[in-house]
């Protein structure tokens, strides 16, 4: 492993991701080539924490845009304050009423215009400016002046094709056009992070743009290292055994498979509840921590249940 990329798997280890050298030489990469990364896997393997860890390493911003269905280019990229200009309007009118007033009784052009009054042209300028924009995370992270932030575009199979198509501009050039203002480019180009659940297939126009990561769910020896991380003063064989009893559950055909997110909620559930080791009892008191579907959870009887506590403290 090359000496920047052990440092980097170190200082992500210090902020509590465990993070093999895939892992880390992809995020390096991104950073070295100053290309998008696109990571995906399923529902809490740890992509989100992926641009949290980065972020805070770098002491910079991390601007996270959360992508759903029908999320359009406003949202994402900016707005303009509408309130705020026409209460400019408002104001503007008044203060051209009051010149109008004043000139009736003889005030100078010049001193009506000292006291705020102007032409359209002019007023059009003014509420079109930047002052009466409202940046929102893509725009947001390109106008950063100081230093490169941390772009998250979280979950982006959830947002439609158009928008996908509307990110291939900023991803390609690190810029964006807005109609009043014209072209805007990055003074720093941020490191973008994109992340999918896969629930649909992101297009090759995309995909292209960006490296690559695919994180599968840990195996038995990481996951218990990410419990004991996450989970200060887990008993050693409790974070084992909530470990075993995890991917037991992840052989079985669920419709939502526990994620690593989901195994922390139980090890700390079962902290707060005091336990130092797992019976039947108390995982079918908690396996609402772990499984966050009906169906699923049907499908567990008492004496399964038993026999999956049975296998992980073996």
């Amino acid at each position: 492993m090359r000496p920047e990329i052990a440092r980097l798997q170190a200082d992500m280890r210090k902020l509590d991701y465990v993070a093999e050298p895939a892992i880390v030489t992809a995020v390096h990469l991104a950073r070295a080539m100053e290309k998008p990364l696109l990571i995906e896997g399923d529902a809490g393997v740890g992509k989100t924490e992926i641009a949290k860890v980065v972020a805070g390493i770098m002491r910079t911003e991390l601007i996270r845009l959360q992508c759903y269905e029908g999320l359009d280019v406003n949202t994402a990229l900016y707005e303009w304050n509408y309130q705020k200009q026409l209460l400019r309007l408002r104001i503007a009118g008044e203060s051209m009423a009051g010149s109008d007033d004043a000139g009736a009784a003889g005030e100078s052009m010049a001193e009506r215009d000292g006291k705020g009054s102007a032409s359209g042209d002019d007023l059009e300028d003014l509420i079109f400016g930047r002052g009466y924009l409202l940046e929102r995370p893509l725009l947001r992270a390109i106008t950063r002046l100081d230093r490169a932030p941390v772009l998250l575009i979280d979950e982006i199979d959830r947002a439609d094709e158009g928008f996908e198509a509307f990110l291939l501009e900023v991803l390609s050039d690190f810029q964006v056009t807005i109609p009043e203002l014209g072209t805007i480019r990055a003074a720093h180009r941020p490191l973008v992070f994109l992340t999918s659940n896969r629930t649909r297939e992101i297009g090759d126009a995309l995909r292209r743009r960006c490296l690559y990561l695919y994180i599968e769910h840990p195996p038995f020896e990481k996951e218990v290292e990410i419990v004991r991380a996450k989970v200060p003063g887990i008993p050693e064989q409790l974070a084992a055994e909530i470990t075993g009893f995890v991917q037991a559950l992840r052989q079985r055909q669920l419709m939502k498979p526990p994620g690593v997110a989901e195994t922390l909620d139980w090890a700390r559930a079962l902290i707060t509840l005091h336990r130092d080791s797992l019976d039947a009892e108390i995982v079918g008191e908690t396996l609402g921590c772990l499984i966050k579907d009906r169906h699923d959870m049907r499908e567990f009887e008492e004496r399964e249940v038993a026999e999956l506590v049975g296998a992980a403290r073996s």
